[in-house]
């Protein structure tokens, strides 16, 4: 059994102005709770000083372990990274931007001594923007439906997990993965709880709208079939009402004439492009999940590691 209880893992992306106060905290949070831990913080192919934070903290602190990525991959197959190199029997994952305060850590590791397997978290007062906001929402109704489990806050990394969790996610291998709903799979008995959200202090956010919407897009169909069932319904509600539509022109044709049939073209011509649009509309959605089976299917790694960074690394290669 692993010598370390708790793992911190927490991807790291262009954070060298919240990195010292970061690990500041963590380190005071994880000595607070009186257990043995380490914090793994995985650099995501940043292009500040972060790396070099990352690389002079592990050599520093012997709880500290960092993992460097040789280029961005997300922040998911961040996690991913941390992950595998995290050993403690229960792994909490955050993000490194504060709005998650470390010092809600505490609060999941007491939840998940209770005996759950996944503890979430639900954010109060959230500091974002609407479209955030509602993105979240939308994200969490189709996670609720595609596993089934109801949690709240799907889009919050602060959430804390059982060893046997851990070792069933690494076990999969599709590249993209959105751990909280991966996790909510494999667990058994799963809660969550609310915690607090801070406002972002020192720098913006790393993600444009436009990155947003394909990030929401990207987690909608990683992780469900649901829109193609819903096309595949609307597809057959749009053909019954062409099926009437197409007689009552018909009828109309007959009952006014073929003047009134000339005078409806543009009706017809509206018809054709509502399901031209949906025709469209399928092709691209079909589209993105063959585009998924295409990258799976090469089995690419999710992610490279560059170079992994700790005390124990650093004396092996004196």
């Amino acid at each position: 059994m692993s010598s370390v209880y708790l793992s911190l893992v927490i991807p790291v992306y262009n954070e060298e102005v919240n990195l010292p106060e970061l690990i500041e905290r963590c380190t005071r949070t994880c000595i607070e709770i009186g257990k043995t831990y380490e914090i793994v913080l995985v650099d995501d192919g940043s292009h500040d000083e972060s790396a070099s934070m990352i690389r002079q903290a592990s050599e520093q602190h012997a709880e500290i372990v960092g993992v460097l990525l040789n280029r961005n991959y997300g922040q998911h197959s961040a996690v991913m990274a941390g992950l595998a190199q995290a050993r403690g029997e229960v792994v909490v994952t955050l993000d490194a931007d504060l709005q998650n305060p470390p010092e809600e850590v505490p609060n999941l590791v007491a939840e998940i001594e209770k005996g759950f397997d996944v503890v979430g978290s639900v954010r109060q007062l959230r500091q974002d923007s609407m479209f955030r906001k509602l993105s979240s929402w939308l994200v969490n109704k189709a996670a609720q439906m595609a596993t089934g489990v109801l949690m709240h806050d799907y889009g919050c990394m602060l959430r804390a997990y059982r060893r046997p969790i851990i070792t069933a996610m690494l076990q999969c291998h599709e590249r993209s993965t959105f751990i909280p709903i991966l996790a909510n799979m494999f667990a058994h008995k799963t809660t969550e709880i609310p915690v607090k959200h801070a406002a972002r202090e020192n720098d913006e956010s790393k993600y444009s709208f436009l990155k947003l919407i394909n990030l929401q897009f990207d987690l909608l169909t990683s992780m469900t079939t649901f829109p193609l069932r819903l096309l595949s319904l609307l597809g057959g509600g749009l053909a019954v009402l062409g099926f009437f539509l197409s007689g009552l022109l018909l009828l109309m044709r007959f009952v006014y004439g073929p003047e009134w049939a000339a005078q409806g073209v543009l009706t017809v011509f509206s018809i054709l492009f509502l399901f031209s649009g949906v025709q469209l509309l399928a092709m691209g959605l079909l589209g993105e999940y063959i585009g998924r089976i295409y990258n799976d299917v090469r089995a690419r790694p999710r992610y490279f590691i560059r170079e992994i960074v700790s005390q124990q690394t650093s004396a092996e290669n004196k």
